[in-house]
């Protein structure tokens, strides 16, 4: 069990740490989300002590639990637990984690974990490197396409890949050359002004920044192209950029061979987004 001597850790770290509600809570190392990466999360950004669209990933996380057959708490509580953190971080990262608990009952609430965490370093521009994705739905059904679960680590073997390669993260791709989506974030591109995104209908996460900027699109009337679009696509893209609720909108300079320059709409969309972060915390 993780206790209160581990806790004190975490807030050396700069870190407070909720299970189930409870700073000094336990979480064994039996639990299925510590034992087998059998959970969810979320993550959302704080911006001046609030946590910027929570009831959006809120009901993703809900999503995602529903999923695996999960219980969790009443999502008001994990709202105002969330808006605890929040606000005592006022600017950084909130995680919700959750599993069904070390017993695995299944018919009553499990584990509840969330945590605070300093915002991550941020690049203005990130280079990419193209990375098959055997382990990804790329478009078959099955229960768990564009779950988001706590299952991440082929995921996070492609971003060390790109590393290793000297680029700042994986673009993710299918086995037949389909584009996909990034180890944590999401992909898009412009073409002679048209923005152009994998669809949904591929098993990638349905991201809460996605569904912003599409929103943001259409306000400024952006034609948008969701589909299934092959890796050659982007040789003739105009610019490219990196969506996350984390990163933000970040235009993308390289994609393995590929080069482009920061573009502007991917900057419009940056600061429209931007823009809509001060609307909403001020309303």
């Amino acid at each position: 069990m993780i206790g209160c001597s581990q806790f004190l850790g975490w807030y050396l770290l700069g870190m407070t740490v909720l299970v189930n509600g409870d700073v000094g809570g336990t979480l064994s190392v039996l639990d299925p989300m510590v034992l087998r990466g059998d959970g969810c999360f979320e993550a959302a950004r704080i911006y001046g002590g609030v946590c910027f669209k929570i009831d959006d990933h809120l009901d993703r996380l809900a999503r995602s639990a529903a999923a695996l057959e999960i219980e969790l708490p009443a999502l008001d509580t994990i709202k105002a637990w969330c808006t605890k953190l929040a606000q005592e971080r006022d600017t950084g990262v909130i995680r919700v984690l959750a599993s069904a608990g070390p017993a695995d009952l299944r018919s009553e609430p499990g584990t509840l974990v969330v945590l605070d965490q300093p915002l991550p370093e941020i690049l203005g521009a990130y280079r990419l490197l193209p990375v098959v994705a055997p382990w990804h739905p790329a478009g078959v059904e099955w229960t768990l396409a564009g779950v988001k679960t706590l299952s991440y680590a082929p995921n996070m073997a492609a971003s060390r890949q790109a590393r290793e390669e000297a680029f700042d993260d994986a673009l993710l791709i299918s086995r037949d050359g389909t584009v996909l989506e990034m180890p944590t974030s999401t992909v898009a591109w412009v073409i002679d002004g048209t923005l152009e995104t994998p669809t949904l209908e591929l098993g990638i996460l349905g991201s809460i920044t996605r569904m912003v900027v599409l929103g943001l699109c259409e306000r400024l009337e952006i034609p948008v192209v969701e589909g299934r679009f092959a890796t050659k696509r982007l040789a003739v893209a105009d610019e490219v950029m990196v969506l996350s609720s984390i990163k933000e909108v970040r235009p993308v300079t390289t994609v393995g061979r590929h080069i482009y320059e920061p573009g502007p709409t991917t900057a419009e969309l940056g600061h429209a987004y931007s823009r809509l972060v001060v609307e909403e915390l001020a309303g």
